[in-house]
């Protein structure tokens, strides 16, 4: 079998996308940016670039613990001791992102998850890893199966802090379908992310993410610093009904990353307007069948198709249906049998499952012998 693109482009796509594209200059090195309700990519450079997380790696931690909340294993109302280790590598000690726990005390896990999405705490990811996994290594080896349960393929996790270690991987697009992850299975925890500050050990902190104080629609999540790639944010703004998410890297200072991300995100809520494709059930194209009653079935959407078009730019979208020809009978009403892919400029902005229209049972047998030959033909021109 072959993949087939149906390359006749969807005329009302091309007729009203002549405007869009990137459009927007940044210092990022890596960025990837999505729309959340259609998907859309509104920007990709270096997305599947591997780069060290740094924090950033603590949006995992909190969902492995979110995830334990959600599953029952661990329960809010639980409270952890503050290791030695924890206090050392994590604490007052370390010089970094703390919460100020004291040494050998116990944290309720809602302060740790508080801690860890306001501060950055590095102590609170260590004493939530010990306290729920037993120890640090155990429950990295949670981030991992968690990462590539949610299809992180770029992602492995060496600590749960996100400190230096050349072990600790990720990419742009994998911390944006994390952030997504987060903000839409989580909702009641991500809140914290937007707290203007927090308090333990009678030490008031404000919250690390500078845009959160920008009172822009910014609701979270987190930045990172790593030596040699510098300096990085995942970022989620909401907006008049419109949600989008951010991952960006490689600024050369904290000022330039502020003020970049944030040019990035206004950029995002200004320059698009939303268009509809296909209504749920419109067709999209047709597809052979092989061997079937109906020589040919209509594909389509189940949901409707919308993207963002950008109102500044001139380069085409371009949309194209994917099957594997030929589609095989007997074939049931709804199964997934290829996918629209829209592109802009050879990158793609959004890819949307096409299910069949219609049952199609498998035809007589001269129709499956003529079928058969027109394969075989195919395959050899």
């Amino acid at each position: 079998m072959r993949a087939i693109a149906l390359s006749s482009m969807v005329a009302c796509l091309l007729a009203a996308s002549a405007a869009f594209g990137q459009g927007v200059e940044t210092k990022a090195k890596q960025v990837y940016m999505i729309e959340q309700e259609t998907g859309t990519v509104l920007l990709s450079r270096e997305a599947d670039t591997v780069v060290a997380p740094a924090s950033n790696a603590k949006l995992m931690t909190m969902e492995v613990a979110l995830e334990a909340i959600r599953s029952g294993s661990l329960a809010l109302t639980s409270d952890f001791p503050v290791s030695e280790f924890a206090w050392r590598t994590g604490g007052a000690p370390s010089g970094t992102s703390t919460m100020f726990a004291a040494i050998k005390s116990r944290v309720p896990v809602p302060a740790l998850l508080t801690a860890i999405a306001v501060q950055f705490a590095n102590d609170a990811c260590l004493i939530l890893a010990e306290g729920l996994a037993g120890s640090e290594q155990g429950f990295v080896d949670r981030m991992n199966a968690r990462a590539a349960a949610l299809g992180l393929s770029a992602s492995r996790f060496a600590n749960a802090t996100g400190l230096p270690d050349p072990r600790n991987q990720t990419s742009m697009r994998d911390l944006v379908t994390l952030a997504r992850h987060l903000q839409e299975t989580y909702p009641d925890a991500y809140a914290n992310y937007a707290l203007p500050d927090f308090e333990w050990n009678k030490i008031r902190q404000r919250n690390r993410n500078p845009l959160v104080h920008a009172n822009i629609g910014v609701d979270g999540l987190v930045t990172g610093f790593a030596e040699g790639q510098g300096f990085s944010i995942v970022a989620s703004m909401a907006r008049e009904g419109r949600r989008v998410f951010l991952a960006a890297g490689g600024f050369a200072s904290d000022k330039e990353r502020t003020e970049e991300s944030r040019k990035l995100l206004d950029w995002a809520m200004t320059d698009f307007v939303r268009k509809r494709l296909f209504e749920a059930g419109e067709t999209v194209a047709e597809a052979a069948v092989y061997g079937g009653a109906v020589p040919h079935v209509a594909l389509v959407p189940v949901a409707p198709v919308d993207i963002l078009l950008q109102t500044s730019s001139q380069e085409k979208v371009v949309a194209e249906v994917v099957y594997r020809w030929p589609l095989k009978s007997p074939l049931a009403k709804g199964a997934e049998v290829g996918r629209l892919v829209v592109t802009r400029g050879g990158k793609t902005i959004r890819e949307v499952p096409l299910a069949a229209a219609q049952a199609v049972d498998q035809g007589p047998l001269t129709r499956r012998a003529a079928d058969a030959l027109q394969e075989l033909l195919f395959f050899w021109l």
